[in-house]
């Protein structure tokens, strides 16, 4: 493994295991890195872009390590002052890259994707093209999200829903021409497959004595044991075909089942994706480069 490849695995580890502390949010870098990814292709950007863009969706929340656990798996609306401190998120990311060999790839995304074309963004105010384009794109694909997502105070949106809201604030709090591309991917069907998915072909599953996320890895095969983090709640996974279902088993789990963790290989597969895409693109930079001075 080279160094790069270490460096983005460990950062992608962290923010997944931050993930892994909201039981109500599982599988939204995922879901997040995707749209951001699909938005990217149909913007026409290059694939150095694109594999930025999902990266960025990937690492978006990584400052929210520094939330503490009772805001972040509050059951409810947040009020004002629980709300001021959701808010430091992107700035405690901004930090955490700080010097790191990775950041320029993704710390835009990471500190910019609260930021508003109308200026009301956080945390700097920034308006229009003055946001960086991953923080544009990830804003995009991180508010779809939240809107079509199952929180436990409301149901997810509907697709068409969510997009008509996009449509309604392109300008203000979405960047319009990006926005534009976003509503042409839901109008042709091509989010279906991400919502409510935490991989390809995984749906999310719901704890069905008290509601959170349960997310089932793609390697996990029936008769496996999955744990609700908020009511310790053991079930049984069963898979029919592609359908999934989660039995509860009657017995709860114990400290060690119930400790936050990563999907390594979910992770591996992301990294040596992003990796490919990067790699190609330094390489026809290269051939680029080198064909224009063979011209002269």
């Amino acid at each position: 493994m080279d160094c790069n490849r270490a460096l983005l695995k460990n950062l992608m580890s962290m923010a997944a295991m931050v993930e892994a502390r909201d039981p109500y949010t599982g599988g939204h870098l995922w879901r997040v890195s995707q749209f951001a990814h699909l938005l990217a292709a149909e913007a026409g950007l290059d694939d150095r872009q694109q594999a930025r863009m999902a990266l960025g969706g990937f690492l978006h929340d990584l400052g929210k390590v520094g939330v503490p656990d009772g805001i972040l798996n509050k059951p409810g609306p947040l009020n004002d002052d629980e709300f001021a401190v959701i808010k430091t998120h992107p700035a405690i990311g901004h930090r955490l890259l700080l010097q790191h060999p990775l950041a320029p790839l993704v710390e835009g995304a990471v500190h910019g994707h609260h930021e508003r074309p109308d200026g009301r963004g956080y945390p700097r105010g920034l308006e229009g093209e003055v946001i960086p384009l991953e923080a544009r794109v990830v804003g995009i694909a991180d508010a779809f999200d939240a809107m079509t997502s199952q929180r436990p105070y409301r149901r997810g949106m509907p697709i068409d829903r969510a997009l008509q809201l996009i449509r309604t604030n392109l300008g203000n709090q979405f960047d319009r021409w990006l926005g534009e591309h976003f509503l042409a991917l839901g109008e042709t069907g091509q989010l279906e497959h991400v919502v409510g998915h935490s991989e390809l072909e995984v749906p999310l599953q719901a704890c069905p004595s008290c509601g959170p996320v349960i997310v089932v890895r793609s390697a996990q095969r029936t008769g496996e044991h999955v744990y609700c983090r908020l009511c310790r709640a053991e079930l049984v996974l069963q898979r029919h075909g592609k359908r999934l279902d989660v039995v509860p088993t009657g017995r709860r789990g114990d400290a060690s089942q119930l400790v936050p963790t990563v999907d390594e290989d979910l992770i591996e597969r992301l990294v040596v994706t992003a990796q490919q895409h990067l790699s190609a693109s330094r390489r026809q930079a290269l051939m680029s480069r080198l064909r224009t001075r063979l011209a002269f």
